[in-house]
Formats: structure tokens, C-alpha cells, sequence
């Protein structure tokens, strides 16, 4: 059955398990901390064990820069995962930047002999997508905006503009997040072993579910897609109903067992 991942610098227990059947990695959204799959977490039932990244520059690691590339970000997280040795059945789950970096991660350990049983992509076209914007390169008030557009409630984004030393202590992370996403570019290479199962909100103003079915070509396994009423951020309002999606693919993907 294999033990929960335990915490360190760059990988968090959110929900550990004794003996786990499966194993959770969640990647946050830019500018978002491991923590932000706490609710989620709570959700799922005995047997699945849910840990999460933290990257550079946020909470405890605040005082580290970020790291500005996202291949740089996966080549560090994969070297972390398979510190640990083979993790039996684990499956990444990324939503927005998350959804990419996840990506991209899952080839490197494939490549490394690291199996996953499946990878949950939230709120993010697929790899082949160029992201055109450049709010990196904006102002910190620029900034605020794009976080404010894809908030479900932008209210407590209001918070960066009242508070200016709050907002140059989390501004710099989220702004590194966005580099890394808006200068990434995919590198052809194999589709992934692992399934794919592309989640996607109705009224995400960053993707299309059309979008979401591109994911699709990325896999030589099975793909599904997931959609759920809401914004960007859909699954902060939908723990529950997103961790159903999540454990109802684990339950149908039984190797190794």
C-alpha cells in the first residue's frame, strides 16, 4: 500500500493515510500556496492520500525567489517526487498554472519510470496553447486587475490595493507564476501512459470546454472531461463535487493493486 508523502520544503501532506490506495499530488494556481487544496482535501474518503506543492516565494517560503520558468519549476518538483523512490498508483491534479506544471511534470517522471494512473487538469488549455498576454510586465496594479477579473469574489483581492506592504510581500510570487506561464512554450514529445481527465468551469473567461477536449491528444490512455457551473476558480465553490470526479476516476483505475 505504500505510506502518505510527508511534508517537506516543496511537497505538503494535506490528508494522510495510513495505507493509502492512491496518491493525490495537487499543484496550485499562480500566486497560490499548497494550502489551497486544503477544502478539497477534506472531501475525499479513507485510502486516498492528498498532498500538495509549495512553491518558492509564498507562506513559509516566502523568503525565496521564485522560479520564473516553468520547465525550471517541473525539473525541480519530478527531482523532488522521485526522491522518494516508486510511489505506488499516483495520480497529479493541477488547476490553472497547476494544470501545465502538473503536465509537464508527469513526463518527467514517466520518463524517469515513475507510473501515474492519472492526470486531472483544471481550468487550462492544453500544452499547445500560447499564452498571449504579458501581465507580468505590467503594473502591480495590472496585476491586481487580472486577479480581480478571474476572482470569484474579488473583494478580498481589494485587499492589495488598501494594503500596500501586503501586497509587495504576495505580489512578487504571483507575478513570477504569470512568467512562467506566459513565457512557457511546449516542446513536442510522447503522449503520457497516464489517463487524462480535463475539468473545465461554463463560465471560465481563460479556456472553452472545446479547449478542455484538446487535452485529449496528450494521452494514449483514456481522457474525460469534467464540467462544472462557475468561474475560474469553480472549485474553491465545489470541493465536493470536483473530489467526486477525482475519486470516481482512481476507483476505475485498479492496476497494481
Amino acid at each position: 500500500m505504500g505510506r502518505s508523502i510527508e511534508s517537506g520544503d516543496w511537497l505538503r501532506s494535506l490528508r494522510p493515510d495510513a495505507t493509502p490506495r492512491h496518491h493525490l499530488l495537487c499543484f496550485p494556481p499562480g500566486g497560490g500556496p499548497a494550502t489551497a487544496y486544503r477544502d478539497l482535501a477534506k472531501q475525499f474518503g479513507a485510502g486516498i492520500a492528498v498532498s500538495s506543492v509549495q512553491y518558492p516565494g509564498r507562506q513559509d517560503r516566502l523568503g525565496e525567489a521564485p522560479i520564473t520558468e516553468l520547465d525550471t519549476l517541473a525539473e525541480r518538483i519530478a527531482g523532488e517526487v522521485l526522491k522518494l523512490g516508486i510511489i505506488d498508483r499516483l495520480a497529479l491534479f493541477g488547476h490553472s498554472m497547476g494544470a501545465t506544471l502538473a503536465f509537464e511534470t508527469a513526463r518527467r517522471l514517466e520518463r524517469e519510470g515513475q507510473a501515474l494512473t492519472a492526470l486531472f487538469v483544471s481550468g487550462r488549455p492544453a500544452p499547445t496553447f500560447v499564452e498571449t498576454q504579458r501581465v507580468h510586465l505590467g503594473s502591480d496594479s495590472d496585476l491586481i486587475a487580472e486577479l480581480e477579473r478571474l476572482a470569484a469574489d474579488p473583494v478580498p483581492i481589494q485587499m492589495l490595493r488598501d494594503e500596500p506592504s501586503l501586497a509587495e510581500l504576495v505580489l512578487p510570487a504571483v507575478r513570477g507564476d504569470y512568467q512562467a506561464v506566459e513565457t512557457y512554450r511546449y516542446t513536442p514529445g510522447a503522449p503520457l501512459a497516464a489517463d487524462i481527465v480535463a475539468l473545465v468551469s461554463t463560465q471560465d473567461p481563460t479556456m472553452t470546454p472545446d479547449q478542455a477536449d484538446e487535452w485529449r491528444e496528450f494521452t494514449t490512455g483514456t481522457f474525460d472531461r469534467a464540467t462544472f457551473p462557475g468561474g475560474h476558480f469553480y472549485l474553491d465553490e465545489r470541493p465536493a463535487e470536483v473530489a467526486k470526479v477525482v475519486a470516481e476516476q482512481l476507483a476505475h483505475n485498479r492496476s497494481g493493486m
